[in-house]
C-alpha cells in the first residue's frame, strides 16, 4: 500500500545506496530503525500520517519498509548520476538487501531495520524483488500500450508493496492478496492521474495507448489538450477505474488482524481523497499540484484510529 517505486510527491533524499562507501559498515539496530523514522518524517508527506494509526512496533516495521522503497526509487530518479549509475546503484542496493538477508553485514544505515522487518514479519523475499524490477522500469522512458500491461506495472510498484504491508498488519485469510492486490491498484492509479504533468516531463506516460486512442488523443495531446472534452472524458474513464479498484479493495478490512484496519482505512481514505480533488479541480492536475491539507490528512487518521474504539 505504500505506492513505492513512483513516489513524486515525495522529496529525494541524498543517501542513495551508489555511495555506501559513505557509511559505517555496522550500524545498531536501534540507530538503523531511528534512520528509517528519520527518512520516513523527511519525505513521506502522506504515508507518515497514516503510520500514527499503527502501534509503535510496527509503525517501526512500516518505517523500515518504506525506506527501502525510499532509497530503491532514488536509485531510479537521482539525477545527479548518469543512466549507468543510476543502474549499478539499483543493483547495488538489491545485493546489499540480499547479502544482509542471508547474513552479511549490512552495508547501509536503514538495512539492518530492514532485514529485522522483513524476519520479524515473515515477509516473503519476493515481494522486494518485485518492487526493484518495477523501479527498473521507471529508468527507461515509459509508454504503456493496454490496461493489462498497466495492470502488471502497478503490480511491480504498488501491489507488491502493499503485500508487503499485509505481512506487517496480518493476514487473516488468503483472500487478502488479491484484494491486496486491488488496493495497491486503485492507489497508484491515483498517483498517475495527479501526476500525468510530472510524469510526461520525464518522459514517463502511464495512461495507456489504448485509452488515449478511445478518446482520441495522444501522449503528445497531454496537457495541451487539458481543457478539452476528449481530455475531461478520458480522465473521467480512469477515475471511474481507479473507483472500481477502491471497491473491490474494500474487501481487505475483513481479511486482515484488527491491530491493521486502523492504517489500511487512513491510507484508503487520504488516496481516495485525492482521487476525489481530481474530479472536483475538473481533472485538471496541470494548472497545480493535487494535494491535501495537513489537517485533513490528520483528521483521516483520527477517524481511522476511531476502528480501535
Amino acid at each position: 500500500m505504500l505506492h513505492t517505486a513512483r513516489l513524486p510527491e515525495q522529496t529525494k533524499t541524498a543517501d542513495v545506496p551508489f555511495e555506501f562507501k559513505r557509511f559505517p559498515m555496522t550500524t545498531s539496530l536501534t540507530a538503523s530503525y531511528e534512520y528509517c523514522r528519520q527518512l520516513t518524517r523527511r519525505t513521506a508527506h502522506n504515508f507518515g500520517y497514516a503510520f500514527l494509526a499503527l502501534p509503535r512496533d510496527r509503525r517501526d516495521a512500516m518505517n523500515a519498509l518504506y525506506a527501502f522503497m525510499r532509497i530503491a526509487d532514488d536509485c531510479s530518479d537521482d539525477t545527479s548520476l548518469n543512466m549507468a549509475e543510476r543502474r549499478a546503484a539499483l543493483k547495488a542496493w538489491s545485493s546489499a538487501f540480499t547479502a544482509g538477508l542471508h547474513g552479511e553485514t549490512p552495508a547501509h544505515p536503514a538495512l539492518p531495520a530492514v532485514i529485522d522487518t522483513v524476519q520479524r514479519y515473515a515477509i516473503p523475499e519476493r515481494y522486494f524483488h518485485d518492487v526493484l524490477a518495477g523501479v527498473a522500469r521507471d529508468m527507461e522512458p515509459v509508454a504503456i500500450a493496454t490496461f493489462a500491461e498497466l495492470e502488471d506495472y502497478c503490480y511491480h510498484v504498488a501491489g507488491a508493496v502493499g503485500l508487503c504491508c499485509l505481512s506487517i498488519w496480518g493476514i487473516r485469510d488468503a483472500n487478502a492478496i488479491p484484494r491486496g492486490i486491488d488496493c495497491g491498484l486503485a492507489f497508484q492509479l491515483t498517483n498517475i492521474l495527479r501526476d500525468i504533468r510530472e510524469d510526461r516531463d520525464l518522459g514517463r506516460v502511464y495512461l495507456p495507448a489504448e485509452d488515449l486512442a478511445r478518446f482520441d488523443l495522444t501522449a503528445a495531446d497531454l496537457g495541451t489538450a487539458a481543457a478539452t472534452d476528449r481530455y475531461r472524458e478520458l480522465m473521467r474513464f480512469e477515475v471511474q477505474r481507479a473507483q472500481e479498484s477502491y471497491r473491490r479493495s474494500e474487501a481487505l478490512y475483513d481479511l486482515i488482524d484488527p491491530v491493521g484496519r486502523p492504517i489500511l482505512r487512513a491510507m484508503r481514505d487520504i488516496y481516495h481523497g485525492l482521487l476525489i480533488e481530481i474530479e472536483r479541480r475538473q481533472y485538471d492536475v496541470f494548472s497545480s499540484r493535487v494535494s491535501l491539507p495537513k489537517w485533513k490528512k490528520l483528521w483521516y487518521v483520527g477517524k481511522a484510529l476511531l476502528l480501535k474504539q
